[in-house]
């Protein structure tokens, strides 16, 4: 069964959608109003033990969540396709072009983590580890992640909905897939990357990224957002969705 997702546009250039670790396929949802609907055609989909697919079990890898895209972009009719994926979604996003790189026009990676993983030291590994079980954990994780800067109400709803969306075990098992794969020998490295990181990112930043994607994609460049953390799809929409079109554009005749 291909996984569940929603269509946002009809425009003739498709864009597949991967979201994080505290997402879902609606973890977009404010930039959604703002698409470019007729020039490209977006879709969201749900990883599995999220949203829609929350009681779909499986292995929780990032190659499943490559090869769980590409059957949806199979049963969709979708040949050739843009990605855009945030976080977790970033690294799967990079498996995809690494398993159909003829199928893969261009990447957006959004405060993405890197092909190789992170190596977390043990205090923060094991925080990391507890929150799948705690409300609490993920609220401060959010919040160091963005900054330290925004509203409490927005900071207690996101830690509610990631609760509420993913599965227990599917959020535990992402964690070590996010944080442990490492593909980085298989990059092909010749498609052309965005990477976009907000400005108050404390581990997914601008510096990472130069050490990672730069070096790895002949293609590949790096734009900060000001006035956004880790979560530029409920920070800065607008600049979000002006960044991430403003780069796919050119590639929608191919």
């Amino acid at each position: 069964m291909p996984p569940t997702f929603h269509r946002v546009g009809t425009g003739a250039h498709p864009v597949l959608v991967l979201h994080g670790w505290f997402g879902d396929a609606h973890a977009f949802e404010p930039i959604e109003p703002w698409l470019s609907d007729e020039m490209f055609s977006y879709v969201f989909m749900d990883c599995r033990g999220y949203g829609g697919m929350r009681d779909a079990r499986g292995d929780y890898t990032i190659d499943e969540i490559a090869n769980d895209a590409l059957t949806l972009a199979d049963t969709l009719g979708i040949e050739t396709i843009s990605l855009v994926g945030h976080s977790m979604g970033g690294m799967a996003i990079e498996r995809i072009a690494v398993l159909a790189p003829d199928r893969v026009r261009a990447l957006v990676a959004v405060a993405p983590v890197p092909c190789g993983g992170i190596a977390y030291d043990p205090p923060t590994r094991q925080l990391l580890e507890a929150a799948a079980g705690s409300a609490g954990i993920r609220r401060g994780i959010i919040d160091r992640s963005t900054g330290g800067r925004l509203p409490d109400a927005w900071l207690d709803w996101k830690a509610r909905y990631s609760m509420e969306q993913a599965s227990p075990e599917a959020f535990a098992a992402y964690f070590t897939a996010w944080a442990d794969t490492d593909f980085s020998a298989e990059i092909v490295g010749r498609h052309p990357v965005k990477v976009l990181v907000g400005e108050h990112d404390p581990i997914f930043h601008r510096a990472l990224m130069e050490r990672t994607y730069v070096r790895r994609y002949a293609h590949a460049s790096v734009e900060v957002i000001g006035n956004a953390g880790h979560y530029p799809m409920n920070e800065t929409p607008l600049a979000l969705v002006a960044a991430i079109e403003a780069f796919l554009a050119p590639f929608g005749d191919r």
